[in-house]
């Protein structure tokens, strides 16, 4: 399967929601299927990756991204949520299963630089992830490095909860290290977690331009009609 072009990231809407489907939702037993389905809706494909230990679910691995590469030319975004003393040997793994952009959490602080050197080497997109709880200032210095930084709204690697009240001025916050940082690329501003009919156009409102969709898209009565009402907003 062709992999997304080069310039991908630059290349995204800039006058709509992206749209990032979070495979966590799909039907796991019919993958294959369900991602073909989404294909002609989803902007990036989004796999959330936990160790059990820095985030208490334990999901997916590189096999699954490998492939989802086989069958798929979207984007693929990989969110690790992973220890600090394993995240460089998985980093390598994730990009050798064929990920476009990897990102790391600033939690990860310790060993960020040389995750995000490594994935510089490598050729592949990095992002930044913080925990809804983390100071947003603690991204800053390594805004400029990245492509993507996202917000999550909720616990970390647990499903089904509220947005957390926060989420909307993190957001303000975020842009302004983003617009500050002087980077001379685009810096993608994703929402991660308590994505509801009504928090996303708060969320949009906000300054995201992506969020990660679980159950709004993937158990939609109408993937058409839900992503229209998406790009409107």
């Amino acid at each position: 399967m062709t992999r997304p072009e080069k310039n991908w990231i630059a290349n995204l809407p800039k006058n709509r929601l992206i749209a990032e489907f979070s495979v966590w939702s799909a039907d796991l037993v019919r993958l294959g299927d369900d991602i073909a389905r989404v294909g002609p809706f989803a902007d990036i494909l989004h796999i959330d990756v936990a160790d059990g230990h820095f985030a208490p679910a334990m999901l997916f691995f590189p096999d699954l991204v490998a492939g989802m590469r086989k069958v798929s030319s979207r984007p693929i975004h990989v969110h690790l949520m992973v220890a600090d003393s394993i995240l460089l040997p998985q980093v390598e793994q994730f990009v050798d299963a064929g990920s476009d952009l990897i990102s790391i959490h600033v939690e990860n602080e310790a060993v960020a630089d040389a995750a995000l050197d490594l994935l510089d080497r490598r050729n592949v997109a990095a992002g930044m992830v913080l925990k809804v709880d983390t100071p947003i200032e603690r991204v800053a210095k390594f805004a400029s490095r990245l492509s993507f930084i996202t917000l999550l709204g909720t616990a970390i690697g647990v499903k089904g909860q509220g947005l957390d009240e926060r989420a909307g001025p993190r957001l303000q916050q975020a842009s302004k290290i983003i617009a500050d940082c002087g980077a001379t690329h685009r810096i993608v501003l994703a929402a991660d977690g308590g994505i509801r009919e009504h928090t996303v156009p708060l969320l949009r409102q906000a300054g995201a331009e992506t969020v990660v969709l679980g159950s709004l898209a993937f158990n939609a009565p109408s993937l058409e009609g839900r992503m229209g009402w998406l790009h409107a907003l």
